[in-house]
């Protein structure tokens, strides 16, 4: 099966000359686990999409165009944001750990797995649900994205790939959630923070 290579272009019909899109997110900050991402995606860099200035995270969920007005079905205002916020507090969910597992691909995208045993990030999921729709309603596979494909290229040959390279496994603590932005106009492109949500915190 052939991946899906990523297009160099604006994607107009998409963001409607809005610029700011949102989500929520786990950043990353463990030195060794940066390292080990940035050593993986650097193996498979011939496959990839270039330039890719994203930080490495785990998508939590999707909230859409950051807009004071709600024009479109996947404009997302800061009102809705505020009402997320209050659902969190309500939730009050102490840190949490999460295991990172194996390499895998999707069909755009090469990706490292993420092992949520005690399911605590589809309860937050869950909890955002409750004030917004997500924008991306598809079944939550919690990863973190190493890059976009950059050609058509076989799958096969991707998997034949990650079965030779040495492979760690990491654990760390989930102690804050972040909600932040990128510019749509700029394919992958780094992520702003906007707000962020310290678990524990009453």
């Amino acid at each position: 099966m052939p991946v899906v290579p990523t297009i160099a272009q604006d994607y107009p019909d998409w963001h409607k000359g809005r610029s700011q899109f949102s989500l929520w997110y786990v950043e990353i900050h463990q030195p060794e686990l940066l390292d080990y991402l940035e050593q993986l995606r650097c193996a498979f860099s011939d496959l990839l999409f270039t330039p890719n200035t994203r930080q490495f995270h785990i998508t939590l969920f999707v909230c859409g165009f950051l807009n004071q007005q709600q024009i479109y079905n996947d404009d997302f205002s800061a009102a809705k944001l505020n009402q997320q916020l209050q659902q969190l507090q309500l939730l009050n969910i102490e840190p949490f750990q999460i295991k990172i597992g194996k390499m895998n691909s999707f069909e755009s995208a090469l990706f490292i797995e993420v092992e949520d045993s005690s399911q605590t990030l589809n309860l937050i999921r869950q909890q955002l649900k409750q004030s917004a729709n997500e924008i991306a309603p598809l079944n939550y596979c919690p990863h973190i994205t190493l890059g976009l494909y950059a050609d058509h290229l076989n799958s096969d040959e991707v998997f034949e790939r990650i079965q030779k390279i040495q492979q760690h496994s990491f654990e760390f603590d989930v102690k804050q959630l972040t909600f932040g932005t990128y510019v749509a106009q700029e394919l992958q492109g780094p992520l702003s923070v906007y707000q962020q949500f310290n678990l524990g915190d009453l």
